[in-house]
């Protein structure tokens, strides 16, 4: 049996693409093994079988290590010096002084009770009411109140610029519908870069294949450009059948991605910290919004970018103990026009290839519109739609005659 042959075995179509594209960005063997779950061996020969260099393992590109520190052989080293006692006096201790939330306890015992954390409650306060004081104010003013919370321990993966992307969904704020008029709680789109750290954040009602793929275009267009790799999870709008070792993605939104040179690489099942990055923005973002309510989802998005623009951006992360807009660049690798269009996610005329998306079957890249075009006709469908899965359950409900 020949190698290709034998090979054709082994992976799936699919599988051998993915792990082509992880070697032609230069991931070692190992790293597409633990990413993929595809044994470096059988890596190795699709990736020599396409003509792509074998990266070796080992410390490959690192800088060498640190020279072993120099170890006094005197045996009678000289000993510490005692540190000098202080000459003057202690200062005396003042009085406390009254904090400067005082005066708004009313309003953060109101916030704190809708769930809001301290810096949000310090944001609205400089905003709404031109508080003075600084977040530390604020701080162990809420402290005060509820008690201090013990942090939770995380792994930090770090990653190159432009290189990876981790995006998901999560709850959003509660915005009135157009259809019932009442209100509603919203999904929030989440694309973080994993080298700075921005976000690409958005609000929708629907929740398809159709606009998971419209929400990656617009989150391209607004950070100017894409990434090597996407980290997403086990959701049906891009998997749709998970499997610990050969998920299969869904086709449109892989050939969305194709068109931007992205490679979609789904999380092991029950290995939600692969995406830590974009988890702990979606906490973030919730917190932000936690307790509001918006008329429109217009007016939800615009608090958001204000939000984003205003606080997110410009606080020092934890992590990179740096500003997150002040990264230097490139933060992202590939540039995006506002007028591609991804005519290389579409199929010949008169494929009948179509994909699944919550059960439902749709054409395969009709719908693309170019970056930068209005979405009032998306709007419409999703409107539309609304209307009939309403309808739908409402005949559901309905007692049967006899």
């Amino acid at each position: 049996m020949s190698l290709s042959a034998d090979m054709a075995n082994i992976l799936s179509d699919a599988k051998k693409q993915q792990v082509i594209a992880l070697g032609q960005l230069g991931w070692t063997l190992r790293r597409i093994e633990a990413a993929t779950g595809v044994r470096r061996e059988t890596a190795g020969a699709y990736l020599k079988a396409a003509g792509l260099a074998v990266r070796p393992p080992g410390r490959w590109g690192h800088p060498p290590a640190n020279p072993a520190k120099e170890v006094s052989t005197d045996p009678n080293p000289p000993a510490a010096a005692e540190p000098a006692t202080p000459a003057w006096p202690p200062r005396p201790q003042r009085a406390p002084a009254a904090s400067a939330c005082c005066p708004y306890r009313d309003l953060i015992e109101l916030a704190l009770a809708r769930g809001r954390d301290a810096m949000a409650i310090w944001r609205d306060l400089v905003d709404d009411h031109g508080f003075p004081a600084q977040y530390a104010s604020v701080r162990r003013f809420v402290v005060t109140l509820r008690g201090q919370r013990v942090a939770e321990a995380h792994p930090v993966i770090v990653t190159a610029p432009g290189e990876e992307g981790q995006v998901d969904y999560g709850g959003g704020p509660m915005v009135r519908y157009p259809v019932t008029r009442k209100y509603r709680r919203t999904r929030l789109f989440v694309f973080t870069l994993g080298y700075s750290r921005k976000r690409g954040r958005l609000l929708t009602f629907a929740s398809s294949t159709q606009r998971w793929c419209e929400l990656h275009e617009e989150t391209f267009r607004r950070l100017g450009g894409a990434v090597k790799v996407a980290i997403l999870d086990n959701l049906r709008e891009g998997v749709l059948t998970p499997d610990i070792y050969d998920p299969t993605l869904n086709p449109l939104y892989r050939d969305v991605l194709a068109h931007y040179g992205v490679v979609a690489l789904p999380c092991r099942v029950g290995d939600p910290d692969r995406k830590g990055k974009v988890e702990s923005a979606i906490g973030h973002t919730q917190r932000a919004v936690k307790g509001l309510r918006f008329e429109s989802l217009e007016e939800a998005q615009a608090y958001l970018d204000r939000w984003d623009a205003r606080w997110a951006d410009t606080r020092i992360h934890g992590t990179t103990k740096r500003q997150v807009a002040a990264t230097p660049a490139p933060c992202i690798s590939t540039a995006v026009s506002r007028s591609s269009t991804p005519t290389t996610a579409r199929r010949p005329a008169g494929s009948a290839a179509r994909s699944r998306s919550n059960g439902t079957a749709r054409a395969s890249a009709s719908w693309i519109r170019p970056l930068g075009s209005s979405s009032a006709s998306t709007d419409a469908r999703a409107r539309a739609g609304a209307t009939r899965s309403i309808r739908r359950i409402n005949r559901r409900a309905r007692p049967r005659r006899r």
